[in-house]
């Protein structure tokens, strides 16, 4: 497989993962650990999914906590291309952080972004559908991906497909970026065969985001470029640049100018949210991530992660959830594991910060 010229891979590395707690806290988000117990962590499974089409050139942006290990389990990166934040400003600054670096070093360049912590165990379909947006790109079109829904999902949001796209065979232009929906209405969506899974993939040149974002939020495209022609300002202007997501920012405001394109995709894409989701993706009647030799199920399906070096015993119990770490034990069912959440939380506003 051969890499596409000037292609930069842009990795955004934050959030906690509160759905995951207490495997992901706060010092150790979901992106540093191997959730699919192939023996790489999401973040390291990313790198390898790019690698081939970026060859060296990434940049990767997490928080300062992070950076560390971060770095650590990725030699393959160079550490001055691990960039961290100061504080988290949600996804816009992150990214548009990494497209001001980009844009000096490069001119001909064409960046994707992509998450540090979605699963892709389709590294071909995956690859064949950047090449397509990075083409795209080049025409100065804000490209974004949109997985083929597999269900009738109210976790994702949704991206409108409009017509072909001339002179691209394979993409599509973007009517508009929908919020995540009732079921009811996402099934409607996925009837008409028009709607696709936003997963956040954006491909585009990274003045074109850059002057994007200058069109809607001059200030702030401002601010980054100012960051990345003199980087000892960082920690002065960073705490002032506004809290949003790149799809707020520029996508959906893009889209209804007409300036956004989308490669629909049918390759494989799961975003491990909860312990519902990894249950489905390690499959199987009772799960297990971690040591299969620590965990004794009898008549019972779920998922167990043994995390302290105990035994975990589980008698009798259907789509039960058992998370055993040194310092706490989760015990729920996968009907319910979106509400873990709420477990942080409680925790947060109780003072026991040490534990998220």
């Amino acid at each position: 497989m051969s890499s596409i010229d000037h292609f930069w891979a842009v990795i955004p590395a934050g959030g906690a993962g509160t759905r995951l707690w207490p495997l992901s806290r706060q010092t150790s988000p979901k992106f540093l650990h191997d959730l699919t117990g192939g023996g790489r962590t999401l973040l390291q499974d990313t790198v390898d999914r790019l690698a081939p089409l970026a060859e060296d050139r990434f940049v990767v942006v997490t928080g300062r906590a992070h950076r560390p290990a971060v770095v650590e389990q990725l030699p393959e990166v160079d550490a001055g291309s691990v960039l961290a934040e100061p504080s988290p400003r949600d996804s816009m600054a992150a990214i548009g952080l990494a497209a001001a670096i980009i844009e000096r070093q490069d001119p001909d360049a064409v960046m994707g972004s992509f998450a540090a912590d979605h699963v892709i165990p389709d590294p071909g379909g995956f690859a064949d559908a950047v090449r397509l947006a990075a083409e795209v790109a080049r025409d100065d079109w804000l490209v974004t991906l949109g997985i083929e829904p597999a269900f009738p999902s109210s976790a994702f949001g949704y991206i409108h497909l409009g017509d072909e796209l001339e002179g691209h065979p394979g993409a599509r232009t973007v009517q508009e970026f929908v919020e995540k929906p009732s079921v009811a209405v996402a099934t409607e969506y996925v009837a008409t065969g028009r709607y696709r899974w936003n997963a956040g993939m954006f491909v585009v040149r990274p003045t074109v985001l850059l002057d994007l974002l200058h069109r809607w939020h001059p200030a702030f495209a401002d601010a980054l470029r100012a960051i990345a022609a003199a980087p000892d300002r960082l920690d002065e202007l960073w705490p002032d640049l506004p809290k949003i997501a790149l799809d707020h920012a520029i996508a959906e405001p893009a889209a209804d100018a007409g300036r956004v394109a989308c490669v629909p995709s049918s390759f494989h894409w799961e975003d491990i949210g909860d312990f519902d989701s990894l249950a489905a993706l390690l499959g199987g009647d009772t799960a297990v991530l971690g040591d299969a030799g620590d965990v004794l199920a009898v008549d019972s399906t779920g998922l167990v992660v043994p995390s302290s070096g105990r035994v975990v015993a589980v008698i009798g119990l259907d789509d039960v959830v058992v998370v055993d770490t040194p310092d706490a034990l989760l015990v729920t069912t996968r009907a319910r594991a979106q509400d873990v959440k709420q477990i942080v939380n409680d925790l947060k506003e109780s003072g026991r910060t040490e534990l998220t």
